[in-house]
């Protein structure tokens, strides 16, 4: 269990507060159970060094007030939109055989070990956390998912999760989905449009009409430079027949 050193705080006014968070310390209030709610305050640099670990507000922590020593549950944290350093947080007593709902964490292990995963396919995480209703003595700090054999098309429900006595989900009357092992996602090129096909079909028409022209075209010029020679023959035929009748005479 984590610990922090708190001081009780006896400030009154917005501007107290302040001068407080000035100093380094966080200003904060605990509440629950018979006792009344309490005014205390913590380092910042102690603080930010258990909220900056995981699950913070699901763990149970050891507050030393005074030489005296509680135990809380931290339920909420305030902090500055510009700076986002904290700047209060809400402790709730931890008073045996109260109820609370609390939101935990769910952790998957063993993924190495799961021969769906090793044959590509893909872990789909539904709920990354779970509310739960437990006795504030008995919350625990997560839930824990053995990954360890798990096939390709296998839902990790509920069920499956080994929860600690009197511990129960708030969702009840069904075995809800955690996570499942999916089959891998294979990229297919998405089909082309209908006009841009017509378009590309247009193209190739076009682009073979061309092609068509340029053939005529070249045919064209070459049986005309061949037929020339045929028409100079032509010609002097004509003209020997004109000098015929004169060589008779």
């Amino acid at each position: 269990m984590n610990s922090l050193e708190a001081s009780i705080r006896n400030t009154k006014s917005r501007g107290e507060v302040n001068a407080l968070r000035q100093k380094g310390q966080v200003p904060a209030i605990l509440y629950g159970g018979t006792e009344e709610n309490q005014k205390i305050s913590l380092s910042k640099k102690q603080v930010k060094n258990l909220i900056d670990q995981e699950n913070f507000l699901s763990n149970i922590i050891g507050l030393k007030i005074d030489g005296k020593d509680i135990s809380v549950l931290p339920r909420e944290v305030s902090y500055d939109t510009l700076s986002d350093e904290p700047t209060h947080i809400d402790f709730l007593r931890i008073v045996k055989g109260a109820k609370i709902v609390i939101e935990i964490p769910v952790r998957f292990i063993n993924n190495e070990k799961s021969p769906g995963l090793k044959k590509g396919g893909v872990l789909n995480i539904v709920r990354r956390k779970i509310e739960l209703k437990c006795a504030t003595e008995n919350v625990p700090n997560e839930l824990v998912v053995d990954l360890e054999g798990l096939e390709i098309g296998t839902s990790i429900k509920i069920s499956s999760i080994s929860l600690p006595e009197n511990v129960k989900p708030t969702i009840q009357g069904r075995d809800f989905v955690i996570a499942t092992v999916a089959a891998p996602t294979v990229f297919k090129e998405p089909e082309k449009p209908a006009e841009e096909v017509a378009a590309e079909g247009e193209e190739g028409a076009a682009e073979g009409v061309e092609g068509a022209e340029g053939t005529t075209g070249e045919s064209a010029a070459k049986e005309g430079g061949e037929k020339a020679p045929e028409g100079e023959k032509g010609k002097e035929e004509q003209k020997k027949e004109q000098k015929a009748p004169a060589e008779k005479k």
